[in-house]
């Protein structure tokens, strides 16, 4: 337990997901407003712990999702897109006592964010989801390249350099320390099966649910282009969606006042 700022307890948990143990942050307190909040690729829980502490009116609860942070990894390799929803059932179920929540997702987090509200639309009041598509052709390979440690945390942000990324600070969120040196928490083998389980059309997703949905896009994205986030606002009743014109892939990283204020003033008023 660790506490983040004045009357902010982050407190690290854990509960059983089929054959995995899975982590979380829960932070805030005893709301009865849950904001559940889901990371992308090699992301994880702490991603979004600055963002977590400004919902002083919300109890937050920020997952680390499967082959993630201090998740488990799957044994067999098990990435299906069922496999990710039914983590977000068992920990509302496990761990929330089967209330209703909200859910705010980024890119792969936005993905299994209406992807669970299309099967569970009992289970979810409103949603955010941030910069990913109906329709996702997401390439990963680079993670091919990066080495299973590096000598030091510099030589490991060189690595993420010559595979060609330029969101180094991003992509060195998931960064840890062992007796072997420097490497990602994320399962990175495992990216060769889950992102080609989640590229695909998934409109039948998308419209599958009627909660409000705030769409966030950054229009800088490499992954979501502006024509096609304008369709999903158009093809989706009860859906808003919101441009940051000079933000990318992460626009809660690359405008955090930004994103706080448009989050908040839709779980303000959702409708």
């Amino acid at each position: 337990m660790r506490n983040s700022g004045p009357n902010i307890t982050v407190t690290r948990k854990y509960f059983q997901s089929g054959n995995l143990r899975l982590s979380y942050l829960d932070t805030g307190g005893d709301s009865e407003r849950v904001l559940v909040m889901l990371h992308g690729y090699m992301a994880n829980a702490r991603s979004f712990s600055e963002l977590a502490a400004r919902f002083q009116d919300w109890r937050v609860i920020s997952l680390d999702q499967r082959g993630h942070g201090w998740s488990e990894h799957p044994p067999g390799m098990e990435y299906a897109r069922e496999d990710y929803v039914k983590d977000i059932l068992n920990l509302i179920h496990s761990e929330l006592g089967g209330q209703p929540v909200t859910i705010l997702g980024h890119s792969l987090g936005g993905l299994n964010a209406y992807q669970f509200a299309a099967r569970y639309p009992q289970l979810v009041k409103s949603i955010i989801v941030e910069d990913i598509g109906a329709e996702i052709k997401a390439d990963f390979s680079f993670a091919d390249k990066l080495p299973f440690r590096s000598a030091s945390l510099k030589e490991l942000r060189e690595s993420l350099a010559g595979a060609g990324l330029r969101a180094i600070d991003y992509f060195a969120e998931s960064v840890f320390e062992d007796e072997l040196g420097w490497g990602f928490r994320t399962d990175l083998s495992g990216l060769r099966v889950s992102v080609p389980l989640s590229n695909g059309e998934w409109w039948e997703d998308w419209l599958g649910s009627s909660c409000p949905i705030l769409l966030i896009h950054g229009g800088k994205s490499f992954l979501l282009d502006t024509e096609q986030a304008r369709r999903m606002e158009e093809r989706r009743p009860n859906t808003k969606l919101i441009v940051f014109e000079h933000c990318g892939h992460g626009v809660h990283a690359d405008d955090p006042d930004g994103y706080f204020q448009v989050v908040s003033d839709f779980l303000t008023n959702p409708a």
